[in-house]
């Protein structure tokens, strides 16, 4: 366990003594003192009983946050969980960090090793949550057109040569701001990131300091923007700090409804999709993945399940998952991961899927299935051994629900 885990559980739980006493003495022989005495031990009462009762007003108001509200509390190691148990430690991947929230929670399940660390593209989270906050779009809309420039098709030429993820565009190509969004969370173009942030505030360093502002306000503490599209590896932050951001970003329906489009058509570059090949598998409604040398296999995600008869939203992010096929290892972690969140419980919520079954890019299924399957011959080898991360603890003659 690292040392950024070495912490008491003490930031949920409030602990409060009330101690106090009363002298007594022979009563004066004047009535007036007489009446003074009998007050004394009333007046002290009354302030005990007025303490106690803001002690359980706060208590109360803590315990009954709206589910409106924002995820405001971080519970590390063995906590309770939606339904009265605790976290157990073999839900977290193995590797990285990892952390969930599920319906109508204010506190975000934490899993070990939460540190700052590079995010790759699901920084891009917050990008599209700014530029839907700062240009607000309804169901239905398009939103302004954005007219792409020399500029732009120089800096796409230049990230190309580095290799980072782009759509082809042309100057004088018009994007509406769907399609821009669309662009950045589907494909995960890093041109169209800076585009959306020039767009947005005039210079992308102004708009990482947006960033960072709206990161502060929602209590992201260890996060850090330097770039609007995470190809920048000084730009970290944690799982847990990153899953507030999503939680709040999926409450805007424009970008809930981008991140679970399979592809969308572009002007320029025409069709694309979504690297999230687990859309409309198990549950799944999006968010986002990322990936690179620095920062592992990463995936921001939504899944909606059946639990105890139960629709469960569990809105989570895996971060630094190893492997060769990066994308497919943070796919298979948070899959793996929501599996035992639910403990075999729970079904895909096929009544409210927003995708039929099959529609979704399969690219990264062979790799998934294969995963699947080492985790399998794993538990088998240490089902009486330690076991965490990708292996899931399960008695004899259950059997796991497959990938379809």
């Amino acid at each position: 366990m690292s040392s950024a885990y070495r912490k008491p559980d003490t930031c949920w739980q409030h602990h409060a003594a009330l101690n106090g006493g009363m002298t007594y003495r022979e009563p004066a022989r004047t009535t007036t003192h007489r009446i003074r005495i009998r007050w004394i031990p009333v007046a002290g009462l009354l302030v005990v009983i007025a303490a106690i009762a803001a002690s359980l007003g706060y208590q109360l108001l803590a315990s009954s946050s709206s589910p409106a509200a924002s995820p405001s509390h971080v519970l590390r190691g063995k906590h309770p969980g939606a339904f009265g148990e605790a976290v157990p430690s073999t839900v977290w991947p193995a590797d990285g960090q990892a952390a969930f929230v599920e319906t109508g929670q204010s506190q975000v399940h934490a899993g070990p090793n939460q540190h700052a660390a590079p995010i790759a593209s699901v920084a891009k989270v917050m990008t599209a949550y700014l530029v839907l906050r700062d240009h607000p779009l309804g169901p239905g809309e398009d939103g302004p057109r954005i007219t792409l420039t020399d500029a732009d098709v120089a800096d796409t030429e230049r990230r190309h040569g580095q290799q980072e993820s782009v759509v082809s565009i042309a100057a004088g190509e018009q994007l509406t701001e769907l399609q821009a969004l669309q662009s950045l969370l589907l494909p995960s173009a890093n041109n169209i990131a800076a585009v959306l942030a020039r767009w947005d505030a005039g210079s992308v360093d102004r708009f990482v300091a947006r960033m960072n502002a709206a990161a502060r306000s929602l209590g992201m503490t260890q996060t850090r923007y330097t770039d609007p599209s995470g190809f920048d590896d000084a730009t970290v932050s944690t799982a847990a700090d990153q899953v507030r951001v999503v939680d709040r970003a999926m409450r805007l329906p424009v970008f809930a409804s981008v991140v679970a489009t399979p592809s969308a058509t572009l002007p320029v570059a025409g069709t694309v999709h979504n690297t999230n090949t687990l859309l409309g598998h198990n549950g799944f409604v999006g968010v986002k993945t990322g990936s690179d040398d620095a920062a592992g296999g990463c995936f921001a995600f939504r899944a909606i399940r059946w639990i105890d008869g139960k629709r469960t939203t569990i809105t989570g992010v895996v971060l630094g998952q190893p492997g060769h096929d990066k994308i497919a290892a943070g796919l298979a972690a948070a899959d793996a991961m929501v599996d035992r969140i639910a403990d075999h419980r729970a079904v895909p919520d096929l009544k409210q899927r927003t995708l039929p079954l099959g529609t979704a890019p399969r690219s990264h299924l062979p790799q998934l299935r294969a995963r699947r399957r080492q985790q399998s011959t794993r538990g088998e080898t240490m089902r009486n051994g330690r076991v965490g991360g990708m292996v899931r603890p399960q008695p004899r003659g259950r059997r796991g629900r497959a990938l379809v």
